[in-house]
Formats: C-alpha cells, structure tokens, sequence
C-alpha cells in the first residue's frame, strides 16, 4: 500500500482516486467500499492527507456558493437548505419559451432561476447566456444534471444582481452532443428591474 521515497516520505503506491474520496466524505459509498476506503485511510497518511484537503477545498466552495457571489447550478436541496438556515432565497421559474419580470432586494441573500426541461436524453447540457440581440455573453459548459430532475436549478450571482441596472438577459438550455452539435431545450428571458436605490455599479455596453 505504501512505499518508502529516498527523502525518508511514505508514498502510496494505490492511491484512492479523489472522487471516491469525496463520495466517503459525503457518505455516498456502499457499505463494502466505505469499509475499504477506511481500512486504507488507516494504514496510509498520504491518502489520509488528501481527503483533509479535498473537504478544505469543498467546505471552502459550500461557504463561496452560500454567499450568493457565485452563479452556479444547484440542487433542490441547496436551495431548501438556505432557507431552512434563515438565508433569503428570491426564485424565478419563468415558462420555457416566455418570460418573467424580476428584481432584487438589498436584503435578498440568495437569486435562484429555476428552468424547467426534458432533460432525459441529455449527456451533456450548457447553460448559454445571452443578451436580448441573442449575442451570447457567457456560458457554463456541461452543466450538472440529472435526467429526471425536470430542470436545472441556477444560482445567479446576488453581488451582480444587485449591481446591475434595469436590463434583460436569455438563458438558454442546450445539449451537446458527441460532435459538437447543439439542439436547443429551452430558452427563458429574465426582465431585471433596479429597485435598490442608488446608481447601478455597471452599465450595458
């Protein structure tokens, strides 16, 4: 399982693969492979040291994600958690095809887009955003999902909600395929109005 370098450290010569450590972090393993990470985490410091940073790196990310600074795609349960802890949560869920009028608060913590798709016969979906011209501004590229989610859940940065002015933006869900092609799921126009007072601390190009 280990080695011994020439600079007197212990190497592993089996690693646990990061992935597999992260789902034993989460408790996302069966029984028989969560014993035998344990019995490796055991008898090896390296791996051992490697799942410390890899739930440093994680809890780091949770904390960045809970601040409402990122855009991100989320769960259903990131979401009811938030608000279980007191956080404010704004959500928007527009029809596919259609529109919503939105806006944020200076007290609202965190801006959630919910937007419904047939996700079924996706392997790999992006997230496009773009200005109302159609000029995509940017995208998130092979977003997570689950096939029978119904959607995808996206955190919008609240920080640059807040900052922007009164302007539209176009989400638009598109699968990839293997070649490269796209083929449009769905496509959500988001109206933002500027409520909280003050000058906008962008402006549209």
């Amino acid at each position: 399982m280990t080695t011994q370098r020439r600079d007197g450290n212990v190497e592993c010569s089996s690693p646990i693969e990061a992935d597999v450590l992260m789902d034993y972090w989460l408790a996302a393993l069966s029984a028989a492979a969560e014993e035998a990470v344990e019995v490796h985490l055991l008898a090896c410091d390296e791996c051992g040291d490697r799942l410390r940073e890899a739930i440093a790196l994680a809890e780091g990310l949770r904390e960045l994600a809970r601040s409402g600074s990122l855009q991100v795609v989320v769960s259903d349960q990131f979401v009811e958690h938030a608000a279980e802890t007191g956080l404010r949560v704004r959500e928007y869920a527009p029809p596919r095809g259609d529109s919503v009028m939105c806006t944020v608060a200076p007290d609202d913590d965190l801006l959630v887009a919910r937007l419904a798709a047939d996700l079924s016969s996706a392997s790999r979906v992006d997230l496009s955003w773009c200005d109302p011209r159609g000029v995509e501004q940017s995208r998130m590229a092979d977003i997570p999902i689950r096939a029978d989610a119904g959607g995808v859940i996206c955190q919008q940065s609240i920080t640059w909600a807040k900052a922007s002015p009164t302007a539209s933006m176009v989400a638009r869900l598109v699968a990839v395929d293997e070649q490269g092609d796209e083929s449009l799921l769905g496509e959500y126009t988001f109206h933002h109005t500027r409520t909280i007072p003050g000058p906008p601390g962008w402006e549209l190009p």
